[in-house]
C-alpha cells in the first residue's frame, strides 16, 4: 500500500483516524483521572490504534516482513534497556544491538549482492535470492539511532515495547521516510497534543506532497521511461538531456512528494518530523545541495558516522569518502549506487579545498550551472545499474555516436510544457517568496483571512486533479521504497 493509491487516500486513512479519534476521546477520559506522575499513560490507546493500523499498513504488501520488523525491534528494545541498565557492559550492549541491525539488513539487503560480486571475481557463491523486504534501511536506520541516543543519554530509553514498536513501524514514515531520529520524538510518542493550527497545517502539507507525486512525479517517471528505458541506439542526444532533466524532476518531487506527505500526517497525530528537503535544485554547489536533499539521511551519517570517526578534526578526506561509499551503499545493493555515492564523495572533497574558499567571488548564475550540471550527470549513474547501458547513455549524453535531436524530443517537450514550467517553478522556494511578498503589500490583518483562502482552495484543487489522474493510473510505486 502507498499513499498515493485511492484506497489508503478513501479506505485506510478515513477508517484510521476514526479509530484514532475513538481512542482520543478514552485517552481522554482517562486522563482527566490521572494525577501528572501518570501522564506516562495519556496516549495509551492512541498508540495502540496507530501500532495495530501501522502493521496492517506494511502487512498489506509483505505479511510475512511484519515478524521480521518485529523481531528487531524486540531485539532493540533488549539491548535498550541492557545499554539503559548495565554501567559495566553499555559498550558491549550497544556493539551487540548495532551488529544484529546491521546483519538484519546486510543478509536481507546485500546477500545477493556481495554473492554476485564474489562470483564475478571468480569465487563461486551461491546467491541467495532474498526478496528486500520494504523499508527495511529505513527502520533499520531508526533503530540504530535509537540504540545510540539511548547510549549517549540523548534520549530516555523505552521502557515499553509497544512504545519502541510504534517508533519503528509508525506507518506515516514507515517505508520511504524521512529518518526520524529517536530523540525529536522520544517525548511526543508518550505525550503528545494536536492543535487545530497542527490539523491545518498537516492536511495541507499531505495534500501538497499528493501533488507533487501524482500530478508532477508520476507524469515525469512516463517521459523518463519514454526516453532512459528503450534502446540506447534509438536515442539522440538532446533525448538523452530530456530523459535525465525529466528524471531529474521526478525523483525530487517523487521523494520529496512522500516526505511532505509523511510530515503532513505525522503533524496530524501530534508528531513533528524534521524536515527532509529544502529546495535542493537552487543550491550553489555540491555541499550545499546536500545539505537540502533527503536531509535526514545526512543529519545520520554526519552524527553517528562522519563525526565519530573524526570529522573535520583529522583524516576528513578519508572521512568523508568513507561516509559517501555507505550513503551509495545504503541507496540499493548495485555498483552504480556506490559509484554515485563516491562521485559526490570526491566532489565534496574538492569543493572543501577548492571552490568553497573563493564561492564570494563567482558569480551566482554560474555556481548554480555548475551545480546543477553535475546534479544530473550524477543522476545518470543513480539511474542505470547496468553499466554498459550507463556508458552508452553517457556517450550519447555528451554526443558521441548519436544523432544530436530528433522529433520525439520536441514532441515530448511542447506537449508538456506546462508541466515542465510548473515544475521548474515548484522546484523554487514559491511559497516562501508569496508570503514574504504577501507581508510586504497586504495588511497585518488580510494576511490570516488570505493565506486561509488560498489554502482551502488550493487544497481542494490539488486533490480533485490528483484523485482524477489516479483513477486507472499503473505507475504509482514511489521510487525510494525499494531502498
Amino acid at each position: 500500500m502507498v499513499f498515493s493509491d485511492l484506497f489508503f487516500l478513501f479506505v485506510f486513512l478515513p477508517s484510521f483516524f476514526l479509530i484514532y479519534i475513538a481512542a482520543w476521546g478514552v485517552d481522554k477520559m482517562r486522563a482527566q483521572k490521572l494525577t501528572s506522575s501518570e501522564c506516562v499513560s495519556r496516549t495509551t490507546w492512541r498508540n495502540a490504534a496507530l501500532i495495530v493500523f501501522s502493521l496492517l499498513f506494511y502487512a498489506w504488501g509483505e505479511p510475512i516482513y511484519v515478524f521480521l520488523m518485529l523481531g528487531s525491534v524486540a531485539v532493540n528494545y533488549v539491548a535498550g534497556l541492557l545499554i539503559d541498565r548495565s554501567h559495566r557492559h553499555r559498550r558491549l550492549a550497544l556493539a551487540a544491538g548495532l551488529c544484529c541491525n546491521v546483519a538484519i539488513l546486510g543478509t536481507f539487503k546485500y546477500a545477493d549482492f556481495i554473492a554476485s560480486s564474489l562470483s564475478a571475481i571468480g569465487v563461486p557463491v551461491p546467491a541467495p535470492h532474498i526478496a528486500l523486504p520494504i523499508g527495511i534501511s529505513f527502520y533499520t536506520f531508526q533503530s540504530i539511532s535509537y540504540l545510540i541516543d539511548v547510549y549517549r543519554r540523548q534520549a530516555p530509553v523505552q521502557k515499553k515495547f509497544g512504545g519502541l514498536l510504534l517508533y519503528i513501524s509508525m506507518f506515516p514514515q514507515l517505508i520511504a521516510g524521512p529518518i526520524v531520529r529517536y530523540d525529536l520524538v522520544a517525548r511526543e510518542i508518550n505525550d503528545r497534543h494536536v492543535t487545530a493550527a497542527d490539523l491545518r497545517e498537516g492536511v495541507f502539507r499531505f495534500l501538497i506532497g499528493l501533488g507533487k507525486k501524482v500530478i508532477l512525479a508520476n507524469q515525469f517517471s512516463e517521459i523518463a521511461g519514454q526516453f532512459l528505458d528503450g534502446p540506447m541506439k534509438e536515442l539522440s542526444t538532446t533525448g538523452a538531456w530530456l530523459g535525465i532533466l525529466a528524471f531529474t524532476f521526478q525523483i525530487f518531487f517523487d521523494f520529496s512528494g512522500y516526505s511532505d506527505m509523511a510530515i503532513g500526517l505525522g503533524r496530524c497525530l501530534g508528531f513533528h518530523f524534521a524536515e527532509n528537503f529544502r529546495h535542493p535544485y537552487c543550491c550553489r554547489s555540491i555541499t550545499e545541495f546536500w545539505r537540502r536533499w533527503h536531509i535526514s539521511l545526512g543529519s545520520f551519517f554526519r552524527d553517528y558516522v562522519y563525526i565519530p570517526m573524526g570529522g573535520n578534526r583529522r583524516h576528513q578526506a578519508l572521512n568523508i569518502l568513507a561516509v559517501w561509499f555507505l550513503t551509495g551503499l545504503w541507496h540499493g545493493a548495485s555498483w552504480n549506487f556506490v559509484l554515485w555515492g563516491l562521485y559526490f564523495g570526491i566532489i565534496v572533497t574538492l569543493e572543501k579545498y577548492t571552490l568553497l574558499r573563493v564561492a564570494d567571488r563567482v558569480p551566482r548564475v554560474l555556481l548554480h550551472l555548475y551545480s546543477l550540471l553535475l546534479v544530473v550527470v550524477g543522476w545518470g549513474i543513480f539511474y542505470f545499474e547496468d553499466f554498459s547501458r550507463m556508458g552508452e547513455f553517457f556517450s550519447v549524453f555528451t554526443g558521441h555516436g548519436a544523432p544530436f535531436h530528433d522529433f520525439t524530443v520536441e514532441s515530448a517537450f511542447f506537449s508538456n510544457f506546462w508541466l515542465w514550467v510548473t515544475a521548474v517553478v515548484f522546484s523554487m522556494p514559491v511559497y516562501d517568496t508569496i508570503t514574504r511578498l504577501a507581508g510586504k503589500w497586504c495588511p497585518a490583518s488580510c494576511i490570516g483571512f488570505l493565506a486561509l483562502t488560498v489554502r482551502l482552495l488550493l487544497s481542494i484543487a490539488l486533490l480533485a486533479l490528483s484523485v482524477s489522474l489516479l483513477v486507472g493510473a499503473t505507475n504509482n510505486a514511489f521510487i525510494y521504497t525499494r531502498f
